[in-house]
């Protein structure tokens, strides 16, 4: 399929999905089913109280013609995670697994060859009907897993990016910056428009008094020969399985891995002759080529996608779609 022919990130849906409940306080049996509406319940828990968190990651076709799900583990474990931090039912980590396999084989045809993958995207929502129920937790949810076919995340394909650096406004609550739910970036939607509008952005990065966050999407990272800088784990912000393994193969190939708190003055300082990108599970490794602040431009580095971004980029990649040897157990054969 030709760039032009290719649906945007995300727009379009494989034929089957996985539906599991949760009622009388247990997992139902999961199903296969058609992708289709589903029923819900208008006083439902999520509809009012924003009670729902997801995943997001990826399924490379392999050179034999398999899939291979990349770190299925690692998410399904931070999904469980969002899950106890929003007080709805924790999926249990086999059946979502499982979940996610029949969903794959289900739908192995329709995995794209490389570059393109399928996405996988697990989604919980609580379904109590109870508008009354702003303190209570819902005691009911519906677990689904969704699949996608997806090519470049960027329409284009990759180029460098221009990020607002927002030094004002934060992204999310400090204590929920940790979970994936869509309350985080529906907060993150409004100061993102507003910003490609006036200052002609692709992404915001979040530094609330000055202290360098992540965008409304992606981790931030500092690159350089030799030397990666990002910012120490904390509950403020996403702890993205895309910059974890990043750093781990940086670190394996003889980077010096910094994590610790930084700020605008600091990444300015770094950016005239280092690199800056984003990752995530939807882009990979993203260079940006110029942070724009309410003073001005900066560019980064030579302005374009810098070697040590696309280098990190292409290493990742190769393990991902099997040109590489899975040495650490990431990918799992479905």
């Amino acid at each position: 399929m030709k760039d032009a022919a290719r649906p945007a990130f995300g727009t379009v849906l494989t034929d089957k999905m996985a539906v599991a409940e949760f009622r009388d306080g247990r997992w139902q049996a999961h199903e296969l089913k058609p992708v289709a509406p589903l029923p819900l319940h208008p006083a439902a828990h999520v509809l009012h109280y924003g009670s729902e968190c997801f995943e997001g990651f990826k399924a490379y076709r392999r050179p034999d013609g398999s899939a291979g799900v990349f770190r299925m583990d690692r998410h399904i474990e931070r999904m469980r995670q969002s899950a106890r931090q929003l007080v709805l039912p924790e999926p249990d980590a086999a059946q979502l697994a499982d979940m996610v396999r029949e969903v794959i084989r289900a739908c192995r045809e329709q995995v794209p060859e490389s570059p393109g993958a399928l996405y996988l995207r697990p989604l919980l929502i609580g379904t109590t009907p109870n508008i009354g129920a702003a303190a209570t937790p819902s005691t009911s949810a519906l677990l689904v897993v969704l699949a996608s076919p997806v090519w470049d995340y960027f329409s284009g394909g990759a180029k460098a990016l221009r990020i607002f650096v927002e030094d004002q406004k934060t992204r999310t609550a400090s204590h929920l910056g940790v979970v994936k739910t869509g309350g985080n970036y529906a907060a993150a939607l409004g100061p993102t428009l507003e910003a490609r509008k006036e200052f002609a952005v692709d992404q915001v990065l979040f530094c609330p008094g000055g202290s360098v966050q992540e965008t409304g999407a992606a981790n931030f990272l500092l690159l350089r020969e030799g030397h990666v800088l990002t910012r120490s784990l904390d509950s403020s912000f996403l702890h993205g399985v895309t910059r974890d393994s990043l750093l781990t193969m940086a670190r394996d190939m003889g980077f010096r891995i910094e994590e610790r708190p930084f700020d605008v003055a600091e990444m300015l300082e770094w950016v005239k002759s280092g690199e800056a990108a984003l990752s995530g599970t939807a882009a990979v490794l993203a260079g940006v080529g110029t942070l724009v602040t309410r003073k001005g431009e900066h560019r980064v580095g030579s302005g374009e996608i810098g070697p040590v971004t696309q280098r990190l980029r292409a290493a990742l990649v190769a393990v991902q779609t099997g040109q590489s040897p899975d040495t650490r157990g990431w990918i799992e054969r479905v």
